[in-house]
């Protein structure tokens, strides 16, 4: 499958909390990463999620916020991945940082040149991808 969203992250739905409305969807990556997807009950129904099954999620990387010194339990976002830039690319208003994650996950954001200039966002600074779980598309291979 092609997409346009930078962040791809197979693995396997680890945990699935009904609700009345919306979902609350944990896939663990190949990589060890958790992420947390709230999506609609009738789309959980019908992609068939439960424990156990395959899956992806896609997160289009103009969702992704970077933050430097992060304490993930003073952000309300489901998805804080704590890590290391491994690049910025600056473009003429925007730049692409890719942050590593333990274990190998790679997340691509994009953000202001500004904001990098402030962050001081640069290849081996620690910093943090953070999403919220609604920004977070689920899909399985047929």
């Amino acid at each position: 499958m092609r997409t346009s969203a930078r962040n791809h992250f197979a693995g396997q739905v680890t945990a699935v909390k009904r609700g009345a409305v919306n979902d609350e969807i944990t896939l663990r990556t190949q990589d060890g990463l958790d992420v947390v997807a709230v999506i609609t009950h009738g789309s959980a129904s019908s992609l068939g999620l439960a424990a156990g099954k395959p899956a992806f999620a896609l997160v289009k990387a103009s969702s992704v916020i970077v933050m430097v010194d992060a304490d993930s339990s003073k952000v309300s976002a489901r998805n804080c991945i704590a890590g290391t830039v491994a690049s910025v690319t600056k473009g003429a208003v925007n730049s692409e940082v890719i942050i590593s994650a333990t274990g190998g996950a790679q997340i691509a954001a994009i953000v202001t040149n500004d904001s990098v200039e402030r962050l001081g966002l640069a290849s081996g600074k620690a910093a943090a991808a953070i999403f919220k779980a609604s920004s977070v598309i689920v899909g399985v291979d047929q």
